[in-house]
């Protein structure tokens, strides 16, 4: 499979959606014809031989729009191969392997997707960015993101590690 692919993300402050762009490039190289998309213009699956998904993490839970997507898009998704990302942790000096149980958790509930890969990163985080209802919750002496600075700890060299790997898996998978 060489075909046409998607990268589908959802995304609240953006750093997903660079994050996309960037495995949509990797992709790219590999031959693979690509469209990057925000969820909310990616429309049918109709024409696209496999999609990849990115989405942040935010308390815990996956972006509302992201898993809405997903679900909405149940039966294109089952019948094609395809592979998730996902952004949780802000800083790298967070528990990656515990963050990553989250993504596991919502794929258990999700157990019709069956993704060839599935991989969580630590994002990035700029509280300039945040909308009122976040930034109230930065103020709270016992949230995480309290008096944290903004920095991008994402990982560019792992994401298109993993972006290689996914690919070489969706051709596999779409044999």
């Amino acid at each position: 499979m060489k075909g046409k692919l998607l990268v589908a993300f959802a995304t609240r402050y953006g750093s997903t959606a660079e994050a996309a762009e960037a495995v949509g490039a990797r992709l790219r190289e590999r031959e693979f014809e690509v469209d990057v998309k925000p969820v909310k213009q990616a429309g049918s699956l109709e024409g696209y031989e496999a999609v990849v998904f990115g989405t942040p993490f935010y308390l815990g839970a996956m972006l509302k729009e992201g898993r809405a997507w997903l679900e909405s898009q149940r039966a294109a998704l089952e019948a094609r191969p395809n592979a998730i990302f996902a952004f949780g942790p802000t800083s790298a000096a967070d528990d990656l392997a515990e963050t990553a149980q989250q993504l596991d958790k919502v794929l258990g509930e999700l157990s019709w997707l069956e993704p060839v890969a599935a991989r969580m990163f630590v994002g990035a985080y700029d509280p300039a960015k945040l909308r009122f209802a976040d930034r109230l919750l930065t103020k709270l002496p016992a949230s995480p993101l309290h008096g944290l600075k903004a920095h991008d700890d994402r990982d560019w060299q792992a994401i298109g590690e993993w972006a290689d790997g996914a690919a070489e898996a969706l051709i596999v998978a779409g044999r």
